[in-house]
């Protein structure tokens, strides 16, 4: 495992070329890499470490020999060939929807729950990214003083609903820019160019999202906080890839501002930026590509006895996702 053979499924999808970037960018050993997709991808190749990596179809022997799959290829592929890929002896860590919830299989963000890693069999999940970037600044947090229930809005991109979205974003300003129709949404349920949406997700029958779903129960997961009360709102704004959320949270101890920002200042994979008055707070164009989730704005809340407000901003394909899976295999 110190330089594993590695697979990627969904190498060819935004968040399957980030799996690429991140590794590159760490120097991960590696022994071998191979790279799989749909078939309309096959004969692909993309560039790694300068070399040309030829994108296949995943076949019955994909996973003949590797030690580790990062599988980013939605719910239904993970469902298919995730269990094939562990019965030919590799670990997988999937970054669907498919398996988080699921009792026997851990969810982790390294920095939190790492731990959890000993009881997987050989199926780990990574979680929603919405979910990922809110955790790291709330457990550290709930070390200090307990966390009791949190209010969260996001503002979360394009990038998050894959390729097909930025794209879609992309022709919609350049259109409506140009002083021309706006080309009908393809990837998102409305118009993103000028427009925020405030729907993450299909709906459920109570009303909120399964996005907002995700953050609830996935927080309550990692964090092992099972009665955690968390009331979500995920809108989509116009921005590429990075998502922001306005946070309110209720602790059960007080904790001042300085103490706060203290703790977050220290914390792992989370950057202080908090000078309000130099203009300086999180915001999601200067995270882009960046690994740290910035948090800032923050201030004693007002809605509850023990409360405090921030901000954050994290970068989705990053953090949200390929980033914290790649920290995974390199927790291992």
């Amino acid at each position: 495992m110190n330089a594993p053979r590695l697979a990627i499924v969904g190498a060819t999808g935004a968040v399957g070329l980030e799996f690429l970037a991140v590794l590159a960018a760490r120097g991960t050993p590696l022994r071998e890499l191979r790279l799989y997709a749909s078939p309309r991808s096959a004969g692909m190749r993309l560039p790694f470490r300068g070399e040309q990596l030829l994108v296949s179809p995943l076949t019955g022997d994909a996973f003949v020999g590797i030690d580790v799959a990062l599988f980013s290829a939605g719910g239904a592929t993970a469902r298919e060939w995730a269990p094939r890929a562990v019965a030919a002896g590799a670990i997988v860590i999937d970054n669907s929807s498919a398996f988080r919830m699921a009792p026997d299989v851990p969810l982790i963000v390294p920095e939190v729950n790492a731990g959890a890693l000993t009881a997987h069999r050989g199926l780990i999940a990574n979680p929603n990214c919405s979910t990922i970037l809110l955790a790291l600044a709330l457990w550290p947090l709930h070390q200090a003083a307990g966390l009791c229930r949190v209010i969260v809005s996001t503002y979360q991109a394009a990038s998050g609903a894959g390729q097909q979205a930025m794209l879609q974003l992309r022709e919609e300003l350049a259109a409506a820019l140009r002083g021309e129709p706006v080309p009908p949404p393809r990837a998102l349920p409305q118009t993103l160019a000028f427009n925020v949406i405030p729907q993450v997700d299909v709906f459920q029958a109570d009303g909120y999202t399964r996005e907002e779903d995700k953050l609830l129960f996935e927080l309550r997961k990692i964090l092992s906080l099972p009665t955690l009360a968390v009331d979500a709102t995920c809108v989509r704004v116009p921005v590429e890839r990075c998502h922001s959320e306005a946070v309110a949270i209720e602790l059960a101890r007080p904790l001042a501002v300085e103490q706060a920002r203290a703790i977050l200042a220290a914390a792992p994979g989370l950057e202080l930026i908090d000078e309000p008055a130099n203009g300086r707070y999180p915001m999601p164009l200067p995270q882009a590509g960046r690994d740290a989730v910035a948090v800032g704005r923050l201030r004693q809340g007002r809605a509850f006895a023990n409360g405090l407000t921030f901000w954050l901003a994290g970068d989705q394909l990053r953090k949200g996702a390929a980033l914290n899976a790649v920290q995974i295999l390199e927790t291992m």
